[in-house]
């Protein structure tokens, strides 16, 4: 297999296809918007993905080649490379829809007071725009509140934001035509061969690397065998950090959002199959499908521009100890399976964590996929997380739960616990006490009791050890008390907060 050519990057912005090449590869789309397109409406807040003044839409042709869907994503952690294809949609396009005269969502802002400072203004914009977009009618105040989760205003709050998502819908509908970009895009359609786009001559040959965007899943296991130490990317809402917060050169990367076998998501009579670069959203929509117990998780997890670039193999294959997925598909029994050139092996989740930070890949290795098993009908799954936030926050603790009965006794039991210990983990003694056991009270203290012989965490900034114990031992009980076989209380009487 030949190495391609190296070519500029090409995407299509305020009605153009637009031709850069000359940066490096870790440029951020906000950086070229800023300093090279002079687009200064999107602002840089956090430049970690956590505040939202930096959202944009990233747009791009469905599987029927006729629509255009329309993501949310931080554009301050996005590599400029990853829209290769893709359109891009800021806020200065948003007047040019409606004759110059505001958009009805930015109109919305100023007629409800949901601006003061305006820093936010622009990413808040941004999010309504998308929903408005997806829908044809106001959205219910707590779903619309979740779609602008990843928005922070720290002036005027949300009330005002929230009357303008839904006053939004009430002015006369402005139709947004996408015939130009998807136009642009079909003119731009990717091939099947490799993308490379080279940093620019550099004295230090550290400085100069590649980004090499393979189209298929054996041009992808081609390549990793090729260039074993290459960083691979998939949203980047994590190696984005290590440029924009740590300053750090990633070298070659090697990007498999161009992989569509990578994105595939598949359900079957036995579970579900998910490519490693399924997005978060996609990948938990298709979990909470199935197990909607789940849902909550799914809609605390980051925020809808993380999910929207964020992958579900990016997460598990990171191996934070407080990544959310990681505790949910243990304690689902998932299983990965890893690919080294047309070698594949299939491991349990369990066993691909070796240490903090370490998995069991090899050199030349990566996640393919990840099967989920789905939970029997009468099986037992529930999900909880505690943060210091509700939304678009790290975890402290996280846990994922699931119990099989056998008429009285319990046959089954998985606890797998995030922020517990140095990787996402199962409670082996906690998950002994409990099988063989009626799920009563007494069965429930002394699986708590448990819990202390299986974790013993650390302290840091989001809890201490003392605090994270205690909470630990609190959810199990929240477990039993929802789902005890005798007088369970439902989700809404065991938690504080409220719609």
């Amino acid at each position: 297999m030949s190495d391609p050519t190296p070519r500029p990057i090409r995407f299509f912005h305020q009605g153009q296809i637009h031709t850069v090449e000359g940066l490096p590869p870790t440029t951020t789309v906000l950086q070229w918007l800023r300093e090279q397109a002079h687009c200064t409406g999107t602002k840089e807040g956090c430049a970690e993905g956590d505040c939202g003044a930096c959202t944009v839409v990233v747009g791009e042709v469905d599987e029927s080649g006729q629509a255009l869907t329309k993501t949310t994503v931080n554009s301050c952690i996005q590599f400029l490379p990853t829209l290769d294809g893709r359109a891009l949609f800021t806020v200065e396009d948003l007047q040019g829809m409606n004759g110059g005269a505001l958009h009805p969502c930015q109109q919305a802002m100023v007629d409800c007071h949901g601006s003061q400072c305006g820093f936010c203004t622009p990413g808040f914009v941004m999010s309504l725009w998308q929903v408005y977009e997806d829908r044809v009618q106001a959205l219910p105040r707590q779903d619309l509140a979740d779609a602008l989760s990843g928005n922070l205003c720290r002036c005027t709050g949300y009330r005002p934001i929230l009357d303008a998502g839904q006053k939004m819908f009430e002015a006369p509908r402005v139709v947004f035509d996408p015939a130009p970009a998807l136009a642009a895009l079909k003119a731009l359609a990717p091939s099947d061969e490799t993308f490379v786009h080279e940093a620019p001559e550099a004295t230090d040959p550290a400085k100069r690397a590649r980004f090499v965007a393979p189209a298929t899943l054996s041009e992808l296991a081609h390549w990793r065998q090729q260039m074993p130490q290459a960083r691979l990317l998939a949203g980047s809402t994590d190696v984005g950090l290590w440029v924009t917060k740590q300053m750090k050169p990633l070298g070659d990367i090697l990007y498999l959002g161009r992989v569509k076998e990578l994105k595939s998501i598949t359900a079957t009579s036995t579970g579900l199959t998910i490519g490693a670069a399924a997005s978060l959203e996609d990948a938990w929509a298709a979990i909470v499908q199935h197990v909607p117990a789940l849902r909550e998780i799914w809609l605390r997890f980051a925020s809808p521009p993380v999910r929207h670039a964020g992958t579900l193999g990016g997460n598990i294959a990171n191996g934070s100890p407080i990544g959310d997925s990681a505790p949910m598909l243990l304690a689902l029994n998932a299983e990965v399976t890893l690919r080294k050139g047309d070698w594949q092996r299939t491991l349990p989740l369990s066993s691909f964590y070796l240490d903090y930070m370490k998995n069991a890949l090899e050199p030349g290795e990566f996640l393919q996929s990840m099967h989920i098993p789905l939970p029997k009908l009468d099986d037992i799954v529930r999900g909880y997380k505690i943060s210091k936030r509700r939304d678009s926050d790290i975890s402290a603790v996280c846990v994922g739960l699931m119990l099989r009965l056998d008429g009285d006794l319990i046959a089954e039991a998985r606890l797998a616990w995030g922020g517990m210990a140095a990787t996402a983990k199962r409670a082996a003694q906690a998950e002994a006490a409990l099988v063989g056991q009626p799920w009563t009270e007494a069965t429930l203290r002394r699986a708590q009791a448990a819990l202390a012989q299986d974790f013993k965490p650390m302290t840091d900034l989001r809890a201490s050890d003392s605090y994270r114990s205690r909470v630990a031992a609190n959810l199990l009980e929240r477990f039993w008390l929802e789902t005890r076989t005798e007088h369970a209380l439902a989700a809404e009487k065991v938690q504080v907060w409220t719609a």
